[in-house]
């Protein structure tokens, strides 16, 4: 009868209310410890990547502060900080935001849609693989002078040089993307009696996405290194220009700040096209 009763009415410090009161107290504890975790792997995580970095900049300003350093040739950061945010350089980055911008669209335009092209037709890019390897091997500041010739001095010889520099990354990391299709899933959209225009929006452009994004960040740092060498020649704004000019009369920290400003377009744009990545290219991981 005892037992009946037990079974039938379980005591409070029974096995289930017991179990019960110890999940309801532990959750709001196991939360909060998860999210304790989560905070300090993001923390941990940002010190490793970005460590280094931050440990420069405190070694640079240190060095110039203390003296151990010339400031003259190498000033702290807090004046080139003041430099940039007090000084003429922003409307130069608009100025080469422009210029590059303007060039790396129509590199995009003409790169994707001609290395998808030539990658699905073979003949093709056998038949253009030549040419395209002579125009790439020849150096678009060999060529600068050339397109000034050509175009003058003005916004599209500086434009056009960019284009043709940033062009090629774009076109060969499609061709070579397109050609690296998975062979195995190609024979079986056939088997499967795919169509030839399904099977190249289905298997082989997602399978090329990956290799057309490195393309993209290579041409993106590439636009930039360009962008720098034909404001230095010719012209009269953007942050080359303030490079070349500050050394010129010897404004150091207002040429540190613009170099500095083109190393974080040159971040801020690897970092977008990484995201940008990440998000159309789920199964494949972003490489560095």
């Amino acid at each position: 009868m005892a037992l009946d009763i037990e079974q039938s009415y379980p005591l409070n410090n029974s096995p289930s209310k017991t179990g019960r009161l110890t999940s309801g107290q532990a959750g709001p504890a196991s939360s909060t410890g998860a999210l304790g975790r989560l905070v300090r792997g993001g923390v941990e995580g940002a010190v490793v990547r970005y460590g280094s970095i931050i440990a420069l900049a405190i070694l640079w300003q240190v060095s110039a502060t203390a003296g151990w350093v010339n400031p003259a040739v190498i000033p702290p950061l807090d004046r080139i900080f003041d430099a940039v945010v007090n000084g003429p350089l922003w409307r130069d980055v608009t100025i080469s935001l422009q210029r590059a911008g303007i060039a790396f669209a129509a590199a995009v335009a003409l790169g994707i849609p001609l290395g998808l092209f030539m990658g699905e037709i073979r003949i093709v890019e056998r038949a253009l693989d030549p040419i395209l390897q002579l125009l790439r091997q020849t150096s678009a500041l060999a060529l600068y002078p050339v397109f000034i010739l050509l175009l003058g001095l003005g916004e599209t010889s500086k434009v056009f040089v960019i284009f043709w520099a940033t062009l090629f990354p774009i076109l060969l990391a499609t061709i070579g993307g397109v050609k690296q299709a998975e062979p195995k899933l190609i024979e079986m959209a056939r088997v499967y009696g795919a169509r030839r225009s399904h099977i190249f929006r289905s298997v082989v452009l997602p399978g090329a996405l990956p290799q057309i994004f490195v393309g993209l960040r290579l041409s993106a740092t590439t636009a930039l290194l360009l962008l720098i060498a034909a404001e230095m020649i010719g012209a009269n704004s953007g942050l080359g220009f303030q490079v070349m000019n500050a050394q010129y009369n010897f404004q150091i920290p207002l040429m540190f700040g613009a170099i500095l400003l083109l190393a974080a377009l040159g971040l801020a744009a690897n970092a977008i096209l990484e995201t940008l990545q990440k998000r159309l290219c789920r199964w494949a991981p972003a490489k560095p």
